[in-house]
Parts: structure tokens; C-alpha cells; sequence
């Protein structure tokens, strides 16, 4: 039996704000779908495969690659590098963007107000933010030359001390590396708990202040517990950017993560396989493992930081 005629228009009254909406999802989903969710599913395939990336039809192989990697020890110096990046960099990025921060909206002579020129401070801080990741990456070259004409060679040579390798020691080029992005990602960082901090009532710190409160409890028992939130948020973005980092090494550093891969991270690594060795099987299969090691941190790091939201 067919559907009434009369019930159409009834069924179509009670769904037409679902209707409405779906019309507007269809299309983003489609390009969410072309062009997110395909290329995964085909970096996959890929991976199970010989692929060379240029001719030829791909053989089926398997795990193969994936059994590759256990003994690549160039992937596991990758590894290394991104898991210690996936530590340090939010730590201390997120550690120096709150005292800034705090330093710029409370950390004034009564305690509740910004220092004078926190405005500019602001826009100081957030300035490498406009820069193109490649633009710092060659600023940084110059800065750690490491002959006379490197900004900070430069002073120490004609005080008498030997150059330093920053760039191209192996026992330092990391730490180098890592200089560079945090100097690069506090601003942003700043900006945001800045914007934390604004939303934060001003009689709260009063409050706390006419208790006896000194800074070192304003910052604890106030500020970070009611900026969880956005210190949760800052943590996992700077932990996909840990995960993810390649201009900065593959610019920046000589031999494009060295010297001796003691800079090298696993998107250069993908980028070395497929575009230099042409070796697109290999490189996908480093690619899957890199997109889970990003989704297993966001939901983990998600988890293990959440706490009852605090309402004020």
C-alpha cells in the first residue's frame, strides 16, 4: 500500500527542520569525505603496495613496509625526535605563554591589572605569528651561521670564544630546532590565555588578594584553574604541531634534518621516501603510523587532562 497523500505534507511539517538542516550538510560532507577521508583509505592501499609513485603497477606486498620500519633506524631516530618535541615543545611553550600572559593581565603593581604597554607586548609577542614558517626557517640559518657574520657567532667570536654549531653539531642542532618553534608558537599562545585571562571577573583577584593571596596562589588557585580549558586546547594543538613539524627541520637544518638525522622527524622522513627515493609504498606506510600516533595523542591527551569544568 502506498503512502497517503495527505500524510506527505504532515511528515514533511514535522521533519522540515531537519530537512532544512541536512540540505546544508550534504555538500560539506561530500568534500569532507572527496577530500579528507579518501586520501586516508588511499594512503592505506598505497602503503600495502610497492608503489614507486612514477610508473608502473603497483604490486601487492602487504605488511611488508610496515615490517621495514622495525628496522629502520632512520625511522626510529624520527620517532625519538617527535615524541621528545611531543613533550618539550608544549611544556615549555605553554609554560612561558602563561607567565607572559599572567605577567601582561594580573602581573601589575596592585596585582589585578596588566603591566603598563601590555597592548604592545601583545603584538610583540604574537609578530612571529605572521611569519611564513619557510621565512623563519632562513631567518634562523642566518642567526646561527657559524662564522663572524651570525648574530650570535658572531659576539662570541670577537669576545674570543669558539663558534658554536648550532645547526650543524649533532648534539645541539636539536635543541636548536627546538628554540626555534617555541620562539615561534609563545605568541599565539600568549594571545590566547591573554583573551583566558580578560574573561576572568577582575573582583576574583581582588577578592583573593584582600585574603592574603600573593601572585604565586593567584596563578594557581585562580588563574590556571579557570584557564584549564584553553590550556587543554593549547596542549593538543602544540602536540599535532610536535607530531607534524616539517618546514622548520627540512629548511632550516642541514642535509634537510641532519647532520646525521639528529634533527630528521617522521613527516621529513615521508617527504625523503616518496620525493627522493621515490618510494610511495614506504612513505605511505610512515604516513599511516604518523596519523595514529596524532590521533592516539588528541584522544589520550583529551582524556587525561579533563576535569570538571569550573563555572564562574
Amino acid at each position: 500500500m502506498g503512502v497517503p497523500a495527505a500524510a506527505v505534507p504532515s511528515w514533511f511539517q514535522r521533519h522540515r527542520r531537519t530537512l532544512f538542516i541536512c540540505s546544508f550538510l550534504v555538500a560539506p560532507v561530500v568534500l569532507y569525505l572527496v577530500y579528507v577521508i579518501s586520501p586516508y583509505i588511499q594512503a592505506f592501499q598505497i602503503s600495502l603496495t610497492d608503489w614507486r609513485g612514477v610508473s608502473g603497477t603497483p604490486n601487492f606486498i602487504g605488511l611488508d613496509n610496515y615490517r621495514r620500519l622495525f628496522d629502520d633506524s632512520v625511522f626510529w631516530k624520527a620517532v625519538t625526535h617527535n615524541a621528545a618535541l611531543l613533550v618539550l615543545l608544549p611544556v615549555v611553550t605553554i609554560v612561558i605563554a602563561l607567565f607572559f600572559a599572567f605577567l601582561l593581565n594580573v602581573g601589575g603593581a596592585k596585582g589585578t591589572s596588566g603591566i603598563a604597554g601590555s597592548g604592545f607586548y601583545r603584538v610583540v609577542f604574537f609578530f612571529p605569528q605572521v611569519l611564513a614558517v619557510a621565512v623563519v626557517a632562513v631567518l634562523f640559518q642566518q642567526v646561527f651561521r657559524p662564522d663572524g657574520s651570525g648574530m650570535l657567532n658572531g659576539p662570541l667570536m670577537a669576545l674570543g670564544v669558539k663558534p658554536i654549531g648550532f645547526l650543524s653539531d649533532p648534539g645541539i642542532a636539536f635543541w636548536s630546532v627546538l628554540g626555534v618553534m617555541v620562539w615561534q608558537a609563545v605568541g599565539f599562545y600568549v594571545v590566547l590565555f591573554s583573551a583566558g585571562l580578560a574573561s576572568i571577573p577582575n573582583d576574583m583577584f581582588e577578592a583573593a588578594q584582600i585574603d592574603g593571596a600573593g601572585r604565586i596562589s593567584l596563578f594557581f588557585r585562580i588563574t590556571l584553574p579557570l584557564l584549564w580549558d584553553t590550556v587543554q586546547v593549547a596542549w593538543v594543538y602544540l602536540g599535532v604541531l610536535a607530531l607534524d613539524v616539517f618546514a622548520i627541520v627540512w629548511v632550516m637544518t642541514d642535509q634537510h634534518g641532519g647532520p646525521d638525522f639528529s634533527t630528521t622527524v617522521m613527516a621529513a622522513e615521508i617527504y625523503r621516501n616518496a620525493f627522493q627515493y621515490f618510494r610511495f609504498g614506504y612513505a605511505s606506510a610512515l604516513g599511516v603510523i604518523m596519523f595514529f600516533f596524532t590521533v592516539g595523542f588528541a584522544i589520550l591527551s583529551l582524556r587525561l587532562s579533563r576535569r570538571e569544568r569550573i563555572e564562574y
